[in-house]
C-alpha cells in the first residue's frame, strides 16, 4: 500500500479509501451483516486506512457496523463521515442541516454509533443552501478547537463556497464524485484544489460500478438498487457505458489488470484519493492492489482518449440528486 498526505497539513492516509455507503441496507440492496464486517476487516488487513462513511447511510447503520468493527482498532484509520445530507421523500435535501446547532447534534450522534471521541475528517455532506457557509464552518471550527473533530471537508462544493469556507478555516478534502465517467471536477475544482492546498477525495471511483466490469443490463441490478433509476443505467444509456467500460477492460487486459484497476490507477496517477465501495472482500483485495499499479504515460493517453470527458451517457444523477449540489459561484 503507498500513502499521502491528504491536503495541506492534513492526515496521512493510504492512496486508496474505503467508501462504506455499500455496507448499509436499502442503499444498493439488502445487506449480509457478517459479509459486511468480513468486507471492512478485509480492508483494514489490506491496509486501507482511510474509511469513509455518513450519518444517512442506512440511517446510521453502516456508522454503527464501522464502530463495532473499529472496536480495537480505531488507531489503524483516518475515520471520516458527513452530516447533512438528509432528503425528503421527493428528494430534496432538507433545510437547516448546516445551522451550527444541528453540526454539533450531528457530530455527538455520528460520536455514539462510530464508538469513538473523535472524527478525523468531518464533511458537510451537502451545502445547506438556507445558511451561510461561513456559519457552518464556523461551527466545525469550534469543534476542531475541541478536539472532537481533526480535519474539516466539504463535499460537492462550488469553488466560490471552498474560497468563502477557506477563509473561515482551513478546508482538508473536498468530496465529489469523478472518475473517468464523470469528469467534471477537472474544469475548476481540481485546480482550486491545488491552489488552496485541499485533497481531493473521489466518490464513485468506478462509476457507480459500470466500470467494474460485471453490470451489463439493468436487470443484473437487484430490487432496491438505488442504480435502477439512475440516468447512466437507462436504455440506450446503458448500452453505450457498458461499451466505454468494455474498451478500458480491453486495454486493461493488456497490462494485466482488471478495468476497475486501471480505473482507479488513472485516478491515483492523477494526484486524487478514489474511496471505492463494495460488500465483497474480494473486490477490496482486487482495488486494493490497484495501489500499487504505475501507470506509463503512453497508457494515460490511450486511457483519455478511449475514455474522454463527456463520453459517458446520461448524466450522473436524476434531477433531485443533481439539485442537492452545489452550484454557487
Amino acid at each position: 500500500m503507498q500513502f499521502r498526505t491528504l491536503g495541506r497539513g492534513g492526515p496521512t492516509v493510504s492512496v486508496l479509501g474505503f467508501g462504506a455507503m455499500t455496507l448499509a441496507p436499502h442503499v444498493y440492496a439488502d445487506v449480509d451483516e457478517q459479509e459486511a464486517t468480513d468486507t471492512l476487516r478485509t480492508a483494514l488487513d489490506a491496509g486501507i486506512t482511510l474509511i469513509d462513511t455518513a450519518d444517512v447511510y442506512g440511517a446510521g447503520h453502516s456508522e454503527s457496523l464501522i464502530g463495532r468493527v473499529l472496536r480495537g482498532r480505531r488507531d489503524e484509520v483516518v475515520l471520516a463521515t458527513k452530516f447533512g445530507g438528509n432528503a425528503d421523500d421527493q428528494g430534496r435535501l432538507v433545510p437547516g442541516l448546516g445551522r451550527p446547532e444541528y453540526v454539533r447534534r450531528a457530530l455527538e450522534a455520528s460520536l455514539d454509533r462510530l464508538r469513538t471521541d473523535h472524527v478525523d475528517l468531518y464533511y458537510l455532506h451537502r451545502l445547506d443552501p438556507t445558511t451561510p457557509i461561513e456559519e457552518t464552518m464556523g461551527a466545525l471550527a469550534e469543534l476542531v478547537r475541541a478536539g472532537a473533530v481533526r480535519h474539516i471537508g466539504l463535499s460537492e462544493v462550488s469553488v466560490g463556497t471552498l474560497r468563502r469556507a477557506c477563509a473561515v478555516h482551513p478546508v482538508t478534502a473536498v468530496q465529489s464524485e469523478y472518475s473517468l465517467f464523470s469528469r467534471e471536477p477537472e474544469r475548476e475544482t481540481l485546480p482550486a484544489c491545488a491552489e488552496l492546498g485541499v485533497g481531493f477525495v473521489a466518490y464513485s471511483p468506478l462509476g457507480r460500478g459500470l466500470l467494474g466490469g460485471t453490470i451489463r443490463t439493468r436487470e443484473e441490478l437487484e430490487e432496491g438498487d438505488w442504480r435502477r433509476g439512475n440516468p447512466r443505467f437507462q436504455d440506450g444509456s446503458l448500452d453505450r457505458n457498458v461499451a466505454l467500460a468494455d474498451a478500458v477492460a480491453a486495454l486493461a487486459a493488456e497490462r494485466g489488470l482488471s478495468a476497475a484497476q486501471l480505473a482507479l490507477a488513472w485516478l491515483m496517477h492523477r494526484g486524487v484519493v478514489p474511496i471505492p465501495g463494495t460488500r465483497r472482500a474480494a473486490n477490496v483485495r482486487a482495488n486494493a492492489a490497484a495501489a500499487d499499479v504505475a501507470l506509463d504515460e503512453e497508457t494515460v493517453r490511450r486511457l483519455e482518449e478511449l475514455v474522454p470527458p463527456g463520453a459517458a451517457a446520461g448524466a450522473r444523477g436524476d434531477e433531485a440528486y443533481l439539485g442537492n449540489v452545489d452550484e454557487r459561484a
